[in-house]
């Protein structure tokens, strides 16, 4: 069969190249065609486009590339309708791909969503245009189930696919004295600092989570560096701060960290899924009066993953002007020093294993994939 698949960014593009490599086991005539990134290129087939020529995030971005942006879609409705394939396989990235799900519903090709838009927490709206363009949406979050129920739409979950990242993932068996060598750090035990991808995240956010590491002198704090943020740009921002970086080795570095302050969003899900105790730091740009607006939108209790999934508070999270330097400085204190604190947060991130369904997500998704085009 052929299947056409659209991700717009490197998450998508990890979970959607381990769903290629099992839809090959399930169909060994798939031939595919995809917008998206190195990891699709090596399962095989033809890109269109890679990710970062389509990624375009905020306001004034997408108004400087507008043209750009309407070049993309027709291309990709044109690309679309040569290919015929017999599916159309949307990776999250709604603001794209919600407006090609409802072109190919109009002409006749099968739609099927693979990772739910975060809808739950921002534009409950769009659950309209999911239910009129969809014939099929795959979830990883278990409570995602009980909100399109709410709407009157079925969906089908899997288990979450980040379990199949972190199962495979290279590296695993590293020592502690091996990756410290590696990357020129200390013996020390460490502190994981995931500040985001995004330069105004980083800005906002890193000089807060280092107001701390004075507190903590028999630790070193190492930086999980953004590829797409250069070396220069996160010198500006820590300035004289006794800090160390390591890029495209997030895995690596968490699994070697005996503890993490997170921004929220997938990473706080990937850090509880690794066993590292970890804080949650947020801070959205306009200060309090903006944040107050954002929270009243919002329609969940939670601003991390770890949290929403296990419906309870088991992460501790600061958020805006709670996340100072004396706060970060005292929960992780306990995170360090406190065993009993640190036993019960990593008995919770069982639970959520379990509750995510273990590994083997990606091919319980590509079988019923190929099921469903299967009985059509």
């Amino acid at each position: 069969m052929k299947y056409y698949i659209i991700a717009g960014e490197a998450s998508g593009d990890l979970h959607a190249s381990n769903l290629m490599k099992e839809l090959k086991v399930e169909d060994w005539q798939a031939d595919f065609r995809f917008w998206g990134g190195d990891l699709m290129q090596v399962q095989g087939g033809e890109m269109v486009k890679h990710y970062r020529e389509t990624a375009f995030m905020g306001f004034i971005t997408v108004l400087k590339n507008l043209r750009k942006i309407r070049a993309n879609f027709a291309l990709c409705r044109k690309d679309l309708l040569d290919y015929e394939p017999d599916v159309l396989i949307l990776v999250d990235y709604p603001g794209f791909n919600l407006r090609m799900a409802k072109f190919a519903k109009e002409h006749g090709i099968r739609v099927h969503y693979y990772i739910s838009p975060k809808i739950w927490a921002w534009k409950e709206g769009r659950v309209k245009k999911i239910k009129a363009y969809v014939d099929r949406m795959f979830t990883i979050f278990p409570f995602e189930t009980d909100f399109y129920k709410k709407h009157n739409y079925e969906v089908s979950f899997g288990g979450n696919p980040l379990l199949d990242a972190i199962a495979n993932r290279p590296n695993k068996g590293e020592s502690f004295t091996d990756f410290t060598s590696k990357n020129n750090l200390s013996d020390k035990p460490i502190v994981a600092l995931l500040a985001g991808s995004r330069k105004q995240e980083i800005e906002r956010i890193l000089p807060v989570m280092l107001g701390v590491v004075k507190d903590f002198p028999d630790h070193q704090f190492v930086v999980a560096a953004a590829p797409s943020v250069t070396e220069d740009f996160y010198a500006q921002v820590v300035g004289n701060r006794n800090v160390k970086f390591v890029y495209g080795q997030t895995y690596d570095l968490l699994q070697q960290s005996k503890a993490a302050l997170v921004t929220s969003g997938t990473a706080t899900l990937e850090t509880a899924l690794l066993k590292i105790p970890q804080l949650v730091c947020y801070i959205t740009g306009g200060g309090r009066i903006l944040f107050a607006i954002g929270k009243r939108l919002l329609k969940v209790k939670y601003i991390s993953l770890v949290n929403l999934v296990m419906d309870e508070l088991i992460v501790k999270e600061l958020i805006q002007h709670h996340c100072n330097k004396k706060s970060i400085s005292q929960e992780l204190k306990q995170i360090v020093e406190e065993e009993n604190y640190r036993t019960q947060m990593l008995y919770n991130y069982q639970l959520l294993d379990e509750k995510l369904g273990g590994a083997g997500a990606s091919a319980r998704f590509a079988k019923m994939i190929v099921q469903d085009l299967r009985a059509q």
